[in-house]
């Protein structure tokens, strides 16, 4: 009993922490509150979220808000086609001291960071993008054969344009799968747009603050992976992602629109995020409705329709969608 009460307290501290956060973030980032909160849920649970966009959409501002709310040391790389692994992960360089003798010295890339933003991550080329998801899974990297880690706590929000694909080589299902969430930034409404229109272009702009420290940020994450989650959740997330795979489904609108599923991994997202959600709302414990909540951004990267269903106007998120109502 006393290690449920001090676990409480732990949980309505953090709680309050990343309100605080999220308030920080919406008095810059206007209207995003969804892509926001699940932006913070994949940093709260340790992982990377895909950012998939539209230009101008206030990506860029949201992770280097972030980077500022949440005390993260922040940094961007903007991806191109001749961008080598080395640019992103570091190299070695060899150098001269005064007396002749030669050594070489190990100089860090930007995945030396905290907080890495990949701007336009599917313009890079496959082994670009392999070295970084390497990194972001391994949370080190190898160069001349030495092991060098990277900093603690380590997140990586990419971005994509879903408009313009010339030039692009777009990320492999494995690939994506390393990502906890993809992040859909839509268009804003209308009075949200005209908000944006009058705040952004004045004499000033607001200016985040920060709210925590990477210590904290970092026992919170702690936090999340000790808060209890029912039976009946666990059950939902086991159901709903093992229904989403053609294979093993129940369901005949998965069995004639799916191609492949998700594996495992969607499932340990599912229950990290469902916690994360609980403890941004105030609630101890995770419901079904943050599973259902979720199961977009988890699952719609880790799946795939069939020829015949795309040609048929169907989609990745309306099969998600339809999975999700199974729930009630």
């Amino acid at each position: 009993m006393i290690a449920d009460k001090t676990l409480q307290t732990a949980a309505d501290k953090a709680t309050a922490k990343m309100r605080a956060a999220r308030d920080e973030i919406a008095g810059v980032v206007i209207g995003q509150t969804d892509v926001v909160d699940l932006s913070l849920m994949a940093i709260l649970c340790g992982g990377h979220g895909l950012l998939v966009g539209a230009p101008g959409l206030a990506k860029t501002l949201l992770v280097d808000t972030l980077g500022t709310v949440t005390g993260l040391s922040a940094k961007r790389v903007q991806f191109t086609p001749d961008l080598m692994p080395a640019d992103i992960i570091g190299s070695e360089v060899l150098e001269e001291d005064a007396k002749g003798k030669r050594s070489f010295r190990f100089i860090e890339g930007p995945v030396f960071s905290q907080l890495l933003m990949a701007d336009e991550i599917n313009r890079a080329s496959p082994r670009t993008q392999s070295a970084l998801l390497q990194a972001m899974q391994e949370k080190f990297v190898t160069v001349a054969g030495v092991r060098h880690d990277l900093p603690a706590p380590f997140h990586v929000l990419a971005t994509q344009n879903p408009i313009e694909q010339e030039g692009t080589y777009p990320l492999p299902e494995a690939q994506l799968d390393r990502f906890l969430f993809q992040i859909d930034v839509g268009y804003p409404d209308l009075d949200t747009e005209r908000q944006i229109l009058l705040s952004t272009t004045g004499a000033s702009e607001a200016k985040a603050k920060r709210v925590l420290t990477p210590k904290q940020l970092i026992d919170i994450q702690a936090l999340i992976r000790k808060l209890p989650i029912g039976e009946k959740v666990v059950e939902a997330i086991l159901g709903l992602v093992r229904d989403a795979r053609p294979g093993q489904t129940q369901y005949d609108f998965v069995k004639d629109a799916v191609s492949w599923g998700p594996g495992p991994r969607a499932g340990q997202a599912l229950m990290l995020a469902a916690r994360a959600r609980a403890l941004l709302d105030g609630r101890y414990s995770p419901s079904l409705d943050d599973v259902k909540a979720l199961a977009g951004p988890v699952l719609k990267h880790r799946m795939s329709v069939t020829f015949a269903a795309r040609a048929d106007g169907q989609t990745v998120s309306a099969v998600v969608d339809k999975l999700a109502e199974t729930l009630d």
